[in-house]
């Protein structure tokens, strides 16, 4: 692959459905490829496949949507080392831009204007242990992370987790549930009864079309 282009599962333009800007209507830039395996992933079709895309081609289609919202996910985009030029690229181009990411792969190298959605892997995901906790040495203080929670064991690692690190006076911390596993009545009962200092999150676009693809 040449550094002027990457493998691209999708482009669509939805409303956002996670973190501080929920709601939004966002592009979103899905990217192929995951090294890992989470039992909960909703997004095993982007692990192959796709399209080759030029950078250019890239934001010549984001730019056929009226939006100052941009997001960058996948599958795990920074598996693609290009994709950090594809954040320059979109940074430069004036959009607010956003990257979804795995706690497991090195974000020091992204660029300082992308906003950080990082989402740490807990116990049941079956891939806590390819976390980089080195990886909250360059996060900045706008930035996120996301906890994706599936059962109890699953809330008192990451509780154990935000208490130990003091993540939620460094960084804005979510909470969500897994979809249709855990009761996000459950996991809010447990946020206020701990007096965890983390915002609780559904999944806007899950309530609204379910696991659709291209939503």
């Amino acid at each position: 692959m040449s550094d002027s282009t990457l493998r691209i599962t999708e482009i669509f333009y939805s409303l956002q459905g996670e973190a501080d800007t929920v709601g939004w209507p966002t592009v979103f830039v899905r990217l192929t490829g995951c090294p890992l395996r989470c039992g909960y992933c909703d997004t095993e079709y982007a692990f192959q496949g796709g399209s080759t895309m030029a950078l250019n081609d890239i934001a010549n289609q984001v730019k056929e949507y009226p939006v100052k919202h941009v997001c960058v996910t996948g599958g795990e985009p920074l598996a693609q080392k290009f994709c950090l030029k594809l954040l320059e690229n979109l940074c430069d181009l004036h959009y607010q831009v956003s990257l979804e990411t795995s706690g497991a792969m090195d974000i020091a190298a992204v660029d300082q204007r992308v906003k950080i959605v990082m989402d740490i892997k807990t116990p049941a995901s079956g891939e806590s242990d390819k976390n980089l906790i080195s990886n909250l040495d360059f996060l900045k203080a706008s930035d996120i992370i996301k906890f994706v929670i599936s059962d109890r064991n699953d809330y008192n690692w990451c509780r154990t987790m935000v208490e130990k690190n003091k993540l939620a006076d460094r960084f804005q911390v979510f909470f969500s549930s897994v979809f249709n596993t855990l009761s996000p009545g459950s996991l809010a009962d447990w946020i206020l009864k701990d007096r965890l200092p983390v915002r609780f999150q559904l999944q806007l676009h899950k309530i609204l079309w379910g696991n659709q693809k291209g939503r």
